[in-house]
């Protein structure tokens, strides 16, 4: 073998071995990306336990853990299958229609990508948990949840991100829709707008709490009451659990790590995630707190709104994370602080009643994202991220509505699709009896009705151990020394 020839078997090697490590990487960093994103699940399960109240605490810990188990079996049954099988960039369709129960699928690679997306699929099933808590049976949570991560959610995901969705950004340039395709990067629309409406077509065909609007008897009350969180330590700490996971929920959404400009794209996502929370915090508890000094006169913080303005940035950021400058993403947090501080408003007035104020996070500031990425699109940054010469509204140029119209395309699509399923199978449900528990289970508490007893041991020791304590502190005899004074006396 010539030296030639040696070179070049050596440069093969080498490429062979840098790709090797290079796709190891990749699925690495996926696996990382997922796991944060599959740890807010937990985070979801603090923030919901701690804004309900103690006697149903266990039903929505346990919602939390099968939200996990069901999106795992219902987008391994057919939930991939139905979001990424069989795309083709050259044609458009409305499902996918191959891999189920990942049949064929056995690379790394692929295997790595179920993963992701599985933990993007329970998220969305957990957002319609918190809306419902307190009053929704069991049975039902179970049915909608697989139906939501088994059905209507990966014929979103299709849509928008699969190569050969209708609205996709991913797919031939001539199949793009107005010749953009839909920027959602990790899923303002995909995954919160999904989740969001959905928990808002829940909330109104389940009826509010009893005694959140009407007293037992069906009579309106004279004001709305609210029910206090049970913890605000855990919500709190919730808060704290979902901010770290969309680290992994916005920078993972490259999918990768290695190919150049991947990196950039990842760290800039980092960053609009981090200002974007920020803002939609300080926006939302100031712009709270100012309006409830016009109204009383005093000056009150609220932690709640503090804790949702943050969770509404971040949701309002992830669908422009990689394609907004900072500056941008500071902007679109605070007018996420507000988005969500009028969508809650707005329920209260309409008399639906959300135990977590999800529907105005996920949902309204879903959609806001969707809106937001329409308007902030940096023309440098989408070339960046898709390679395409897109922009928003406010940076002009031949293509600046077109994007916008595309997302709000995306939105409608989305709320249309989602209604067409959801709202005659949550009122079969209902019908059914199958939806809403009986107002005895739901006064005593879910816990106590459907779980085998209370979250929190709250008893203490029992009265014969009180008496016995009682008689044996009293049968001590209490010796006090007298001090010097007194001796010398």
């Amino acid at each position: 073998m010539s030296d030639l020839e040696t070179l070049s078997a050596s440069v093969t090697a080498l490429e062979e071995s840098i790709a090797t490590t290079n796709g190891g990487l990749d699925v690495f960093y996926l696996l990382f990306a997922g796991a944060m994103v599959f740890f807010m699940q937990a985070g979801f399960a603090m923030l919901c336990a701690g804004s309900i109240r103690a006697k149903n605490v266990k039903n929505i810990m346990l919602k939390n853990i099968l939200d996990a188990c069901g999106g795992a079996v219902g987008f391994w049954t057919i939930g991939y299958a139905f979001a990424y099988g069989g795309a083709d960039s050259s044609k458009l369709t409305f499902i996918g229609n191959s891999d189920f129960v990942l049949a064929n699928i056995h690379d790394g690679g692929s295997l790595i990508g179920w993963f992701f997306q599985f933990a993007f699929a329970a998220t969305a099933a957990t957002i319609v948990a918190g809306t419902v808590a307190e009053r929704c049976k069991f049975e039902a949570y179970i049915a909608y949840s697989l139906m939501l991560t088994g059905f209507v959610y990966p014929v979103v995901v299709h849509s928008i991100w699969s190569s050969s969705g209708f609205l996709s950004a991913f797919t031939d340039d001539e199949n793009k829709f107005l010749g953009s395709g839909m920027i959602d990067f990790a899923g303002s629309g995909v995954v919160h707008m999904t989740g969001g409406v959905t928990a808002l077509f829940a909330a109104k065909i389940l009826g509010p709490r009893i005694g959140r609007f009407y007293d037992a008897d069906g009579n309106e009350l004279p004001e709305p009451v609210s029910f206090p969180p049970h913890s605000v330590a855990l919500q709190v700490l919730g808060t704290f659990i979902l901010w770290v996971g969309w680290y992994g929920f916005n920078p993972g959404s490259t999918l990768g790590i290695s190919p150049a400009g991947y990196a950039d794209v990842a760290a800039l996502c980092a960053v609009t995630t981090t200002l974007a929370a920020a803002s939609g915090s300080v926006s939302a508890m100031f712009t709270d707190m100012l309006m409830t000094r016009k109204a009383t006169g005093e000056t009150m913080y609220d932690i709640t709104m503090c804790m949702n303005g943050a969770l509404s940035g971040l949701v309002g950021i992830t669908a422009g994370c990689s394609v907004c400058e900072p500056w941008a993403a500071f902007v679109i947090g605070i007018i996420a602080g507000w988005v969500y501080i009028f969508v809650s408003s707005l329920l209260v007035k309409l008399k639906i009643d959300d135990a977590v104020d999800a529907i105005p996070v996920h949902f309204g500031n879903g959609m806001w994202g969707c809106i937001a990425t329409g308007l902030f699109a940096s023309p440098g940054l989408v070339a960046n991220a898709y390679g395409t010469p897109n922009n928003g509204l406010f940076y002009g140029g031949a293509n600046a509505g077109k994007l916008l119209g595309v997302e709000i395309v995306g939105i409608l699509f989305i709320i249309g699709w989602v209604g067409v399923i959801m709202i005659p199978y949550f009122m079969l449900l209902n019908a059914m009896g199958l939806f809403r528990v009986d107002a005895l289970e739901e006064e005593v508490g879910l816990d106590i009705s459907h779980h085998k007893g209370a979250a929190y041991d709250m008893s203490g020791p029992s009265e014969d151990a009180k008496e016995k304590y009682e008689i044996s502190t009293s049968q001590r005899k209490l010796v006090v020394p007298a001090d010097d004074g007194e001796e010398n006396a």
